[in-house]
């Protein structure tokens, strides 16, 4: 018990550095639960080297970076292929080319339709019932504003203000 009153400090850090990175993981991009947990991940390892001394803070240190590189690959790989794939956290409904995407791409061209939120270039469209991504040619359309599509590019199109 002794051990752990003189590590409280090591141990809280730790484990919530841990947990906040693996929050992060969760979560896109680099946001304050990341940040959070590598500063608290410091601390921690600080606290180890002045109650222990360089070699255990070196050690700690290792295990800490192996533990998150595991715990990183094995989220990549679950959010792939595994139990994580399957749930409402990762979305899969990216469309194959050739498919139906393709197809309701191709459909849009010439016709007119709405902008369903601003094109900032990027956007969301609405022609003939169908919701697709859409850009400008890099001028603000605001959201209602009739467009015209005039392109497509990869797996959106391209719009333009309509007359």
């Amino acid at each position: 018990m002794e051990f752990v009153s003189e590590n409280l400090v090591l141990i809280l850090c730790g484990l919530a550095g841990f947990g906040l990175l693996i929050g992060e993981a969760f979560m896109p991009g680099i946001g304050v639960a990341g940040i959070l947990g590598v500063i608290l991940e410091v601390i921690a390892i600080y606290s180890a080297w002045l109650h222990h001394g360089f070699q255990f803070a070196l050690i700690l240190t290792v295990i800490l970076i192996a533990v998150i590189g595991l715990t990183v690959y094995l989220t990549y790989r679950s959010a792939l292929k595994g139990r994580l794939s399957r749930s409402a956290l990762v979305l899969n409904d990216a469309e194959a080319p050739g498919t139906e995407a393709e197809d309701k791409l191709a459909a849009c061209l010439g016709r007119e339709g709405v902008a369903v939120s601003a094109l900032r270039p990027g956007g969301t469209v609405e022609v003939d019932g169908v919701r697709v991504n859409a850009a400008s040619g890099g001028e603000l359309i605001a959201k209602g504003a009739k467009i015209l599509v005039v392109g497509r590019e990869g797996d959106h199109v391209i719009v333009r203000p309509a007359v």
